[in-house]
């Protein structure tokens, strides 16, 4: 399951700061101890161990400097609801009694993803597709990593959109008021995965979705079982 009404709980946080449409180097992260196993599920699509995990601090150990780290700021979360939910559950079992939307602006980047691109795949991994972000290093589920890749590719969705003059039949660009000649660029270089490669990726992306019946991020990541 993925209810924190059945109990389930946050195994890792993760964030990273963008100013000015820019990614900074200052981060948060933080590894939970959740006070429960975790199932054969849940590891396949996070890799954290019960073991691993023993040693952390709880979440009322570190709840405020998470707080300290995000209050004031837009928070950009892929469907936010999700993690909205099981945060403000952590909230209110360590005694505090705010809310996250309380301190902070929310912002839904797959509400944002499914109005630009109407009636297709939004998921992270599709965005990522779309718009050219190479997600291959991310083989398991980390908070730290989505956050980094989800700022790539929504920093790109909200930027200025390519526009190809095709009626003056010009082979120009203009991205963000600058005019480019795209007669001067080099050939781009195509590397294409193999049959098993691909094959593997689509086993795993099966796995994270449900076989698509699902689509969320884990900039928060949870116990599924």
């Amino acid at each position: 399951g993925i209810e924190y009404q059945q109990g389930h709980r946050i195994l890792e946080i993760g964030a990273v700061e963008v100013i000015n449409r820019e990614i900074t180097h200052s981060q948060y992260q933080q590894y939970i101890n959740p006070q429960r196993e975790s199932d054969a599920g849940a590891l396949e699509v996070h890799g954290i161990t019960h073991e691993f995990l023993s040693d952390k601090p709880i979440f009322s150990t570190i709840v405020d400097d998470f707080i300290e780290y995000i209050n004031g700021a837009e928070l950009i979360i892929h469907n936010a609801p999700f993690d909205l939910g099981f945060i403000n559950h952590e909230f209110m079992l360590c005694g505090k009694d705010i809310k996250l939307e309380d301190i902070c602006t929310i912002t839904d980047s797959l509400d944002y993803a499914r109005n630009k691109h109407p009636g297709a795949r939004n998921s992270l991994d599709a965005l990522c597709k779309r718009y050219g972000v190479i997600n291959a290093h991310r083989t398991l589920h980390g908070a730290l990593l989505d956050s980094q890749i989800l700022a790539e590719v929504y920093l790109l969705m909200t930027g200025g959109q390519s526009k190809l003059d095709l009626d003056a039949g010009t082979n120009s660009d203009t991205i963000g008021g600058l005019a480019l000649d795209l007669n001067n660029l080099p050939p781009l270089k195509v590397i294409k995965a193999s049959t098993e490669e691909l094959q593997s990726h689509q086993q795993w992306l099966d796995k994270l979705s449900d076989n698509g019946k699902r689509e969320f991020l884990y900039q928060v990541t949870k116990d599924l079982n």
